[in-house]
């Protein structure tokens, strides 16, 4: 009896990593879905919709985008760290990820809620001003918010965003004051924008650009640390003499802490050839941006280096 309890222990112990591996050999079974933390429209939502397609071509399953907007990502944040670890839900970071701990409490997630698996673009942003504005140099802007009382305004995408952090970060190294309009991300700053309601905005360029270019907003400066293809006549904010304000948008997938290491590895190699696909280079390009993959081992290495830049930043901000 004993030999056959020990037997039975034995097989019980070898099936189950073998049910568990067929399970995962097997994935993706069903749609994944990708949660977007920010409005439909706006960066995030056109570059994740840019890719998703040869995503799915590569896994052979539906990729569905849904946003899931609110609480500077938050909200969206949250709902993917409490679900199944199963490769289904994944959400799409960008450097909220690590400002939201740095500035905010009470968060219901927390970083080790969730699992890097690869970074797939970037983004570049412009500060903008109405076309009615007289301002036509980021100096300019400063001086004029330097004399303006009361302070000028300006459209706020978001708490924790990099075009947020741009102002304030610009604010800090200038000693302006400029008051905050919050919104729920990027294009309806633009069109209140358009409309005078406020003095500038930075706004990333999937949003920016259109209008950049039909003449109702006016660019000073990319954020980037180099110019835009697609604007290559607006110079970067540092050559306008801020470099302390240069900031990188950048947009990756996250899974659920204690995904299997297997379906993430899947998710990888997948993602990695759609990025590869040059009609998925384009698509991203089109929305205002650019392929940027990073596999997790990189990711990781990258966010542990954003983090420290941003823990600068924040500290400088403090003071």
């Amino acid at each position: 009896m004993k030999r056959r309890s020990m037997n039975l222990a034995a097989l019980a112990f070898l099936t189950q990593p073998l049910g568990s591996a067929l399970a995962q050999d097997a994935y993706p079974a069903r749609p994944i879905k990708i949660i977007v933390p920010y409005p439909a429209g706006g960066v995030v939502d056109v570059q994740t919709r840019a890719m998703t397609q040869g995503l799915a071509a590569e896994l052979g399953q539906a990729v569905v985008v849904e946003p899931k907007p609110g609480a500077n990502g938050n909200i969206a944040t949250e709902a993917v760290a409490k679900s199944a670890a199963d490769g289904y839900t994944l959400l799409v970071t960008a450097p909220f990820l690590i400002n939201n701990p740095l500035q905010e409490t009470g968060l219901r997630w927390s970083p080790k809620d969730l699992m890097p698996l690869a970074r797939f673009s970037m983004s570049p942003s412009f500060m903008c001003v109405p076309a009615a504005s007289p301002v036509r140099t980021v100096r300019d802007y400063v001086e004029l918010a330097r004399r303006s009382k009361p302070p000028l305004q300006y459209g706020d995408p978001g708490s924790g965003t990099t075009q947020t952090m741009t102002v304030e970060i610009l604010k800090s190294v200038t000693g302006v004051e400029i008051e905050a309009i919050a919104y729920k991300g990027a294009p309806p700053v633009a069109l209140d924008l358009i409309n005078n309601t406020f003095s500038m905005s930075v706004l990333p360029s999937s949003v920016a650009y259109p209008h950049v270019k039909s003449g109702k907003l006016v660019a000073l400066a990319t954020t980037s640390s180099t110019r835009s293809a697609q604007l290559p006549d607006i110079p970067t904010i540092g050559e306008a003499g801020y470099p302390e304000a240069s900031v990188i948008s950048w947009y990756g997938l996250h899974a659920p802490a204690g995904t299997p290491p297997q379906v993430l590895r899947k998710l990888e190699a997948a993602l990695k050839t759609s990025i590869q696909r040059q009609e998925t280079q384009a698509r991203l390009v089109s929305a205002g941006g650019e392929a940027a993959f990073l596999g997790t081992e990189d990711f990781v290495r990258f966010l542990g280096t954003e983090t420290q830049m941003w823990e600068r930043i924040q500290r400088t901000l403090r003071k």
